[in-house]
């Protein structure tokens, strides 16, 4: 499955990607996310290995994310997939290229000590698209 062409450009864009992912007690959570791509035509995302939603995805990989068009709100993409691929992030690498594409700064700021940073490398599956 690949992203269509014309709803592409939203990935380039600082727009806040919603994951929802589902918790143990069988409950959507939805979170807000800065999101990207590998080039391969895989969504990646950030996340730490402590947290809630990284437990949801180990547990079932299923997830859809979800974003507005910053420059159209009435223009929208889902994307439906599943994690194929959790790439470790000690670097930083990944969360500083997301620091300058939604802060427009080097590396990432909001850094704690202990936090093990990982990237949730998505295949999609299924889209819907509008505007």
């Amino acid at each position: 499955m690949t992203i269509p062409e014309t709803y592409a450009d939203i990935l380039s864009k600082p727009a806040f990607w919603h994951v929802a992912t589902i918790g143990p007690d069988g409950d959507p959570q939805s979170t807000p996310v800065w999101a990207g791509t590998d080039g391969q035509g895989n969504i990646c995302f950030s996340l730490t290995r402590g947290r809630q939603k990284f437990r949801n995805l180990q547990a079932a990989p299923s997830v859809a994310l979800s974003a507005t068009d910053p420059d159209n709100p009435y223009r929208y993409l889902e994307i439906r997939g599943s994690v194929t691929r959790v790439d470790d992030d000690s670097d930083h690498a990944f969360i500083d290229s997301m620091a300058r594409k939604y802060m427009g700064v080097d590396e990432y700021p909001f850094h704690l000590p202990g936090d093990e940073r990982v990237v949730m490398v998505v295949t999609p599956e299924h889209t819907t698209q509008m505007g």
